[in-house]
Parts: structure tokens; sequence; C-alpha cells
């Protein structure tokens, strides 16, 4: 019996030489399987740049708490690939794909494709229709991989719900080098008629997700327009036109937080008029706030191998934030941590080469004391080596050197101050999934 990790390297041979950002070969490949993406629950489907993965995580929580059972595709994974699929269990609870449900729909789809070019996203995203397909559920919840427009989740022809978060400077080698074609790529999951849920933007992004739902005739619900969202006294308040909804705060911390919870807010609002039997209401919203998890977004590491390297007192945070306006809302998370609990903040950096590196390093001038940087083992494209990386941070203002790995990463910031400190290990998902990996000491499945 193959296994799936067998499976997905096969997977990647049939991998095409030149990439055409295209839908003609995941719909070829659908048809083929019997167009399982035709025959799904309600979708709700969810872009942007930054934020995808914890308004997911708050829809998710938030529609389980109502009793809803939920399907969830994301990307990429952290330590196992099973992590992207997840299925609703047969009393509500979704959970990563079983190893036997998954080998069954990769070894179907990988039988009916047969060696058709296709990339790895491509042929496991249908796996993805084919199991949600086949197993009931009220909601499934579809992240966007990479843009819109041409992503190959885009192939659902009539969500119940799009949603767009905060867009900036990202993928730009793919998507394009300004926010304005950036936005219009991933605008391209708009639908005549679907109602769309638009997150705080810049207004150069604003602009353009604009043009394409008034051609599209998109009915669109934007923050600062339709709905706003603010913490005050301690609570996350959401107000429209409508109504005003008084909620806790969202369990996963950092202003930017506020922001993606309330764009949650507004889509689970939007869903429970559209879809009442689903049983959203207030209690069950504010549950969804404060029970939500997803790892790697300011996730605190308080125990375990990684933390034991540190002296009693540090703490250690993990974030896979990789670009700036990521880095920006890091910053802004640090210091407000450091207005509340004061402590010498140290970074631990791995980036993939493609990312905007000074761009990123430049949101801690000012904040961090010392940065080491390490290399990102098993990633799948090119990092940053270490070294370069260190003379990128020192030319935007920052003290930092190179180490070989997160743990002689960690063991140089406690040389370098022993005391108490705040310790932040960002910059890439890849590397948030080693240190995942590193703590439950597995081997994290390449992406």
């Amino acid at each position: 019996m193959p296994t799936s990790a067998k499976l997905l390297a096969e997977l990647k041979l049939l991998h095409p030489l030149l990439i055409d950002l295209s839908l003609g070969r995941v719909e070829r490949l659908l048809a083929k399987l019997g167009d399982p993406h035709k025959r799904l629950p309600p979708v709700v489907h969810i872009a942007g740049t930054n934020g995808k993965g914890s308004v997911t995580a708050y829809l998710k929580a938030m529609l389980e708490a109502a009793g809803a059972r939920v399907h969830v595709y994301t990307s990429p994974h952290l330590v196992r690939f099973h992590e992207r699929i997840e299925l609703a269990g047969p009393s509500g609870k979704a959970h990563p794909i079983d190893e036997e449900t998954l080998i069954d729909v990769l070894t179907r789809t990988q039988a009916v494709n047969g060696a058709d070019d296709i990339t790895q996203f491509e042929i496991t995203t249908a796996a993805a229709f084919l199991a949600f397909a086949e197993r009931p559920a009220d909601v499934v919840l579809l992240e966007v991989g990479l843009g819109g427009r041409l992503d190959a989740t885009n192939v659902v022809e009539k969500p119940a719900l799009d949603v767009i978060t905060p867009i900036s400077l990202d993928h730009s080698e793919k998507l394009g080098a300004t926010l304005a074609k950036i936005a219009y790529e991933k605008a391209g999951i708009l639908r005549s008629g679907v109602p769309a849920v638009i997150a705080q933007q810049d207004e150069e992004a604003d602009r353009a997700i604009r043009a394409e739902a008034s051609k599209l005739g998109t009915p669109l619900i934007v923050w600062g327009e339709h709905f706003d969202a603010y913490e005050q006294r301690g609570r996350l308040i959401v107000q429209s036109a409508e109504e005003l909804v008084d909620l806790p705060l969202p369990s996963l911390i950092g202003r930017h937080q506020i922001v993606n919870a309330g764009t949650a807010v507004a889509a689970a609002l939007q869903l429970r008029s559209q879809l009442p039997a689903l049983g959203l209401d207030e209690w069950t919203i504010g549950k969804g706030l404060t029970s939500a998890r997803w790892p790697a977004r300011m996730q605190r590491l308080d125990s375990g191998p990684l933390p034991s390297l540190l002296k009693p007192g540090a703490e250690l945070w993990l974030d896979g934030g990789h670009n700036p306006a990521a880095a920006n809302a890091l910053a802004q998370t640090l210091a407000d941590l450091e207005e509340r609990s004061p402590k010498p903040v140290y970074l631990i950096v791995g980036m993939m080469g493609l990312k905007d590196a000074p761009g990123f390093m430049s949101a801690f001038r000012g904040l961090a004391r010392h940065v080491v940087t390490v290399p990102i083992p098993g990633a799948h494209e090119t990092p940053h080596a270490p070294e370069e990386l260190a003379e990128t941070a020192k030319s935007v203002g920052l003290a930092a050197e190179a180490t070989s790995g997160i743990e002689a990463a960690l063991r140089r910031v406690d040389q370098i101050d022993p005391g108490v400190k705040r310790v932040l290990i960002c910059g890439s998902l890849y590397l948030a999934g080693h240190v995942l990996g590193l703590q439950e000491g597995v081997e994290p499945q390449s992406n």
C-alpha cells in the first residue's frame, strides 16, 4: 500500500516545466473525475494576501459553535500535508484528512490524470474537491492558494460568499508589481450576484476591487463603508447600518487580528442572512472568536524542546508572516506586548529567496535588539542564505548575525542576553513548519 508521502512525491513529477497560471489543467482533470467541484455544499471562497488563514479559522470556529459541519481547504501546510484538507466529522468538528482517505482520493485522482502535465497544487485541489463532495457537510471554507483569478480553487462557479482579506505586495513575480495588479488577480474570485465581504484595503487595492465588482455586478460589503470593527473597552465592536454587535476580543493576538476578526464577523453576519439554517447568532459568533486556533500566527511556544533552550523567564513566539505588511503587523504586536510587559526583543529570521527581505526587516528597526538569521531546511524553493539575510538586516540598521539553524540561534540569543527576553521566530511559513516539526520531534513533509 503506498503512503500519501510517496503519492505526493510521484505527483510532483507531473509538474509542467513551464507553468502558466491557468484553469485549463484542473478543469480537464475535474471533468474526468465527474466534476466534484459542482457537488459541494455552499462554499465560502477566501482570497487576500494577509489574514486569509485567520479569517478561515474564525469562520470555522463560529460555524462549528453553531453545530454546522465544515470542510476546510488551506495551504501551505506547516508539518503534514493532511492539514490542508479538513473534513467535517459526523457530529461536527473538522479534522485533518486521515491517511487512508487521503491515499484513496490521491490514487483516484492520479489514475484519472495519467501522465498529463499538472501542478501538485492543481491535482491535490482536485483531490480535495473529491473528498469534500463525498463527505456530508454544511459549508466548505475554501482558501485561495495564490492570487485568485487563475488559482485552481477558482473553478467553483457560484460560491455562497466571497471574502477578500487585506492585500499587500507579495508574490509579485507571479501576480504583478503593483497593488492594483495584485488586487485585480485577487478580485478574480468575484462573481456576478455573489456577495463579497471586503476587508480593510489600501486605496489602490480598493479601487481595483471595486472596478472588477462593478463590471461583474458583484454586491460588496466593504470595510469602512458598509461595516466597521474596532476594539472598545476590551471588546470587539462590529457595526453596520443595520446593527451593532458587541463581542469578546479574538483569541489570536495583535491589532491586525481586529481587522481579521471584524472581517470574519461581517462574513458570518452575511451567511446568517443567506443561510439561516446554519444557526449563526451573536453567541456562536462570539464563541468562534474566542475558540479559534491557528498555528504559527503569533503562537506562544511555552513548553517543549525549543523553549527549554532559553533560560527561565524568556518568551518564545512563532509567526509565519513573510512580507512587509505582515512585518508591520508583527512589529505593532511586539510594541503592544512591550507596553504591557517590557522585555528586550530578539528576532530569529529565515526567508524565502523571492521575498522582500529589506522591506520585512525594516519594520523592526528600533524595536529588535538583535537579529539572528537561519536557513530553512527542506524549502521547496531557494531561501535567502543566512549570511546574506544578516547583511540585509544590517543594511536597514539592525544588529545581526547568521547561524546554522534554529537551535543554534536560540543558544546564541541566550549567549547575547542571558536575562529575561522576548524572542520571535518569523519570516516564513516554511520556517514555521520546520519549528513546529522540531517541537513535535517529526520531519515536516515538504511543500
